[in-house]
């Protein structure tokens, strides 16, 4: 073993106390001897003699990371879940009226109105719109469109339950800035009416959600996870089914694509059970969309709510008894000599925690947290004050 040099201030006697300390293997007992005589602490940490301004955190206590989170929000603008009324803009039925119409919440010359979603007719061939328009037919492009996004290559028409092709489908497209991640399955009502102001069966109106309460494995295609349209209604928050979508008669009602916002309708069942009144003429005078728009006018309801997964890391900012109990407000010490103003906080000064500001190794404050109320900090008092950051 090497010897301690001898250090000025320490006697022979002491340094000989100090090497039998460290050979003796007693722990930290053993070191607590070399430790007093050196004036330094061996094995443990050093206390805190100075007041600090910033608390390092400890990753493995003070920080839990990568906390998983599902959270259901109104899908609609102004956090609403539902829709009551629908307006579009002249300015866009104009130039592109033909191929979709965006649907407002509100008046589009209002300055807070924003696209809710897009509707739109499709058929595979080209009818119900303008024939002239050949391989261009805006039914037969927006057809395309939809087909290419949310089937594979092979598959040519929408199959609905049943195996029921449909030529022709009337489209929903949530604006994407509204679902963030999907559209929450299960947590959907949509009410429409048809021409004549009540379907097959003498209802109101047409009511539609999904089959999701009742798949335990959903289909998953390009378009992502996919389930049927059926006939029903949200009670409470619970999907009552009407009528099965393998029970429905003439195939399903329509699918439904939660992860991309999407509800792809039979313009056949349309008609059939929600009286739409379908014009497949080539005049270019057919005016399906309006039609469509006219169903969502006459039942007024479309109720629906997105689902996110959210990332949280979680900070736990303890605030020791003998930590942030001083401030550099200008009140309180006195310009002239520095005293307290309030004469009560000599030897218990009392602060009041109010934000907790969050800064990396530079310094530089990265985040700001704000308590709900002032809390009372004094050397009888600690606390643990959680900050949670999003992703």
């Amino acid at each position: 073993m090497a010897k301690i040099k001898k250090k000025k201030g320490l006697s022979s006697q002491e340094i000989m106390q100090i090497e039998d300390a460290v050979k003796s293997g007693k722990g930290i007992g053993g070191l607590s001897v070399a430790s007093k005589l050196l004036g330094k602490s061996i094995g443990r940490p050093a206390p805190i003699t100075k007041p600090s301004i910033y608390t390092v955190f400890d990753p493995d206590n003070d920080i839990l990371e990568n906390m998983k989170a599902v959270v259901s929000s109104p899908l609609w603008s102004g956090n609403t879940g539902s829709l009551a009324t629908y307006f579009t803009s002249s300015a866009q039925s104009a130039s592109s009226g033909e191929y979709y119409m965006n649907i407002y919440s509100v008046d589009p010359s209002d300055d807070t109105a924003q696209v809710q979603f897009g509707i739109s007719y499709g058929h595979y061939a080209g009818s119900g719109s303008k024939a002239s328009g050949g391989d261009n037919a805006a039914s037969k492009a927006m057809y395309s469109q939809f087909r290419n996004i949310l089937l594979t290559p092979n598959d040519t028409k929408f199959t609905m339950a049943g195996s029921v092709d449909s030529d022709d489908v009337y489209i929903i497209s949530a604006n994407r800035a509204r679902i963030r991640e999907k559209v929450d399955p299960g947590n959907w009502e949509l009410w429409l009416s048809g021409s004549s102001g009540v379907d097959t069966t003498g209802q109101t109106h047409w009511k539609l959600i999904d089959d999701s309460g009742a798949t335990v494995d959903p289909s998953v295609n390009k378009g992502g996870r996919v389930f049927n349209i059926v006939t029903g209604s949200l009670s409470d928050g619970t999907a009552e089914t009407e009528t099965a979508a393998t029970s429905q008669p003439n195939g399903g009602l329509g699918l439904f694509y939660p992860d991309l916002g999407i509800w792809i309708i039979s313009a056949a069942q349309a008609d059939g059970s929600g009286s739409f009144g379908t014009d497949r003429g080539i005049t270019g005078a057919e005016n399906n969309i309006e039609k469509f728009y006219n169903a969502f006018v006459g039942s007024a309801k479309f109720q629906a709510r997105r689902e996110e997964n959210i990332s949280s890391t979680h900070y736990f900012c303890r605030v020791r008894n003998k930590r942030y109990n001083f401030s550099n407000n200008p009140t309180f010490f006195t310009q002239s000599d520095g005293s307290f103003n309030n004469p009560s906080f000599h030897k218990d000064p009392k602060t009041y925690i109010t934000t907790v500001g969050m800064y990396n190794d530079e310094n530089e404050l990265l985040a700001v947290a704000k308590l709900s109320k002032p809390l009372l900090k004094s050397y009888a008092r600690e606390a643990i004050i959680k900050v949670k950051l999003d992703f």
